[in-house]
C-alpha cells in the first residue's frame, strides 16, 4: 500500500536548501502552510525564491520569513499588507516580480499539467510583456508566459490520506489546489491525516499521484487578515 506519510514537520522539509524556489500555497493569511513557514524559518533557510500569491502580513505567514531576510525574490500577484516587504522593495533588498492573478494560477496550473508555456491576453501592452513573445489569436493580442519551475511546492489543505489524497475546506483550497503537483516535490499540510480509504473518493480535490509527502500539523492559529463589521 501506497503510504506517504511523514511524522514530523522537519523530516517533510528535509533536502529544502539555501537558494532554491518555492511554490507556498494560500491566499493571504487563508489556507497557508504555517507549520512549513515556522519551520523554514526555524531552519534559517535562506536566499530562497517564493511563488505565493502573496507575502501574509509584516507578523505572520511568509511575513515571518520576509522579517529574517530569508527571501531573496517574490514572485507574488498582491503585496498590499506587508510593510516590511514594502520596505525592502523600495530598498532594493527584495527583488519582485508582479504577476497578473489569473497568470499566476496558470503559470502554476501549467507546471502541474507538464506544459511549458501557455498565451494569455492579460498584461499585453504593458510591462509584463517586456521581452515576452507575443501572438495573435482571434484578432487580439497575447503574452507567451513559461510555466513555473520550483524545486517545492508547500501546500495546505483541510484532510488527506496517507497516500496523498486531499480535501481542501471552502475558500481555502485557493492556490493550493494549483500548485499540488506543481514542482520536482509537493509536501501537503493537513490538518487532519487519515488512514488510507477514510475519505470519500468523490470528494477529493487532488489525488494523491500529485503529492510526495504529507504530514499533519501540529496546530494552526488561521488569523482573519481583515475583519469588517457592518455598522448598525
Amino acid at each position: 500500500m501506497i503510504n506517504k506519510k511523514i511524522h514530523t514537520v522537519q523530516e517533510a522539509l528535509e533536502g529544502i536548501q539555501d537558494g532554491m524556489t518555492l511554490m507556498l500555497g494560500g491566499f493571504g493569511l487563508c489556507g497557508i502552510p504555517e507549520n512549513s513557514i515556522a519551520e523554514l524559518v526555524r531552519k534559517e533557510t535562506t536566499n530562497l525564491t517564493c511563488i505565493s500569491n502573496n507575502a501574509g502580513v509584516d507578523d505572520f505567514g511568509l511575513g515571518l520569513l520576509l522579517q529574517k531576510k530569508q527571501i531573496k525574490k517574490m514572485i507574488s500577484s498582491y503585496v498590499g499588507e506587508n510593510g516590511e516587504f514594502e520596505r525592502q522593495m523600495l530598498s532594493g533588498e527584495l527583488e519582485v516580480e508582479l504577476t497578473p492573478q489569473g497568470t499566476l494560477a496558470e503559470k502554476c496550473r501549467a507546471a502541474q499539467a507538464g506544459i511549458p508555456a501557455f498565451y494569455t491576453p492579460a498584461g499585453y501592452g504593458t510591462e509584463v510583456a517586456e521581452g515576452k513573445e507575443t501572438r495573435e489569436f482571434n484578432g487580439k493580442m497575447h503574452v507567451m508566459e513559461l510555466a513555473y519551475q520550483a524545486d517545492f511546492s508547500i501546500v495546505k489543505a483541510w484532510k488527506g490520506d496517507e497516500a496523498g489524497n486531499l480535501i481542501f475546506k471552502g475558500t481555502a483550497r485557493n492556490f493550493n489546489a494549483v500548485m499540488a503537483g506543481a514542482a520536482k516535490i509537493t509536501i501537503a499540510e493537513v490538518e487532519e491525516l487519515l488512514p488510507v480509504g477514510a475519505l470519500d473518493p468523490n470528494q477529493i480535490h487532488i489525488p494523491g499521484i500529485m503529492v510526495q509527502r504529507i504530514f499533519q500539523g501540529e496546530k494552526f492559529e488561521k488569523r482573519i487578515e481583515q475583519r469588517t463589521v457592518r455598522q448598525k
